[in-house]
């Protein structure tokens, strides 16, 4: 037998997302001035609070393993944030924690997928989660929209792509990469879908906080027992408490693969950071006003940063509803040139701008999103200043 890598590993590409801020990291390294739209990660600091919390934690000497699933405490506070800010009832044996969101998703797949089954992701979809249906076995079926319809597909779109080897479907809402919010209406539909034939639903609400002009969120669970029965609400600790590298997420739902859920993990990566959850733990139970500013400022920047980009003549935006991202339609100014070379793709665009005006942006290709790119504004309203002027002269000079 040869000495080889997996077939498994060797079709699984690489984060675009991360390959662009190694990329810029690289470039800041080498003493240049970039400007960064393309990770998302919160720029604010960890309260201080939940800072506190984890030295708290030393000084109690929780450093020991702990239940595969997470603390009982901390399970117990995540099913009283879904009691008080969503409604909706569990129990502790209901919850698994995970090291972050993203391994919570992970785990769902890997506990649902037989070989071949389908999962429905609405396009534009976030990088990661097709990858990791196919590491799953399982084959990511795209249901595209635009944005005329604020990136969210048309309940046609979505049942005609439903077959008899359909397992799941992953909703994101807000949105990564685009920032667009489900309606009751387009949530009502999938549900009927989801219990008529019938599949999960994968309800990635990470980005529950961040959302804006007054809107509330409303999770899929919330309409009513049956759906919830067949509902994954996957959040965590990364984005609304600025906690990107404390690795804390959690999953509510059916109490069987929760359980199956959590052997999995127990075999694979025990239990999560036990310091960072007795921070999340008071994180959760702690003064949310730390949110609250958190989100004020990031609708500020959105406000400039889609008034700037829609006053650039070639490119333009819908203004988004949540999250930290904008989706920067650059399809007016395909096939211009800029010193020679034809900008032919979203990736020539993203290749062009971060070469010459050190600006990173993702490329919409990323995100099944050809001729968009998406631009993190989890920056500072000088960065997304200073980096919209460079965005304005670098389009000024195609020809």
């Amino acid at each position: 037998m040869s000495l080889s890598i997996s077939s498994r590993a060797r079709n699984i590409a690489p984060s675009v997302t991360l390959a662009i801020d190694a990329r810029a990291k690289e470039l800041r390294a080498n003493g240049q001035d970039v400007i960064g739209f393309g990770v998302g990660e919160p720029d604010f600091p960890t309260p201080a609070h939940i800072c506190d919390a984890a030295r708290e934690a030393l000084d109690l000497g929780l450093t020991k393993y702990t239940p595969s699933a997470g603390t009982k405490e901390l399970r117990k506070a995540i099913c009283e944030k879904l009691r008080r800010d969503n409604d909706m009832t569990y129990t502790y044996g209901d919850i698994i924690v995970s090291n972050g969101a993203k391994h919570s998703i992970y785990n769902i797949l890997q506990c649902i997928l037989d070989q071949g089954d389908e999962v429905l992701i609405p396009t534009p979809c976030w990088v990661s989660y097709p990858e990791m249906v196919r590491m799953a076995g399982g084959v990511p079926i795209f249901v595209p929209s635009g944005e005329e319809n604020n990136f969210i597909p048309t309940g046609k779109a979505i049942a005609s792509r439903v077959t008899r080897r359909t397992k799941a479907i992953i909703l994101t809402s807000p949105s990564n990469p685009n920032g667009s919010v489900w309606e009751k209406n387009q949530l009502q539909f999938v549900a009927d879908l989801a219990i008529s034939h019938p599949f999960y639903v994968i309800s990635d609400e990470i980005y529950e906080k961040l959302i804006y002009d007054g809107r509330e969120h409303f999770s899929i669970a919330q309409l009513g027992e049956d759906i919830k029965a067949h509902t994954f609400i996957v959040n965590g600790m990364s984005k609304a408490y600025a906690m990107t590298g404390w690795r804390i997420g959690y999953t509510a739902g059916p109490r069987d693969v929760i359980n199956a859920m959590t052997s999995y993990q127990s075999q694979s990566t025990s239990n999560p950071n036990a310091i960072a959850q007795y921070a999340a733990l008071k994180a959760l139970q702690g003064d949310q006003t730390c949110v609250k500013e958190m989100v004020a400022e990031f609708e500020q920047r959105r406000n400039v940063i889609c008034e700037r980009i829609n006053a650039i003549e070639g490119l333009s935006c819908r203004k988004p509803q949540g999250a930290f991202y904008v989706m920067m339609n650059i399809g007016e100014i395909m096939s211009r040139r800029y010193h020679g070379r034809t900008i032919e793709s979203s990736l020539d665009f993203a290749e062009l701008l971060l070469a010459d005006k050190q600006v990173a942006v993702v490329p919409g290709i990323a995100f099944e999103a050809e001729g968009f790119c998406r631009l993190s504004y989890a920056t500072s309203l000088e960065n997304i200043n200073k980096g919209l002027d460079r965005i304005e002269d670098f389009v000024r000079n195609l020809r």
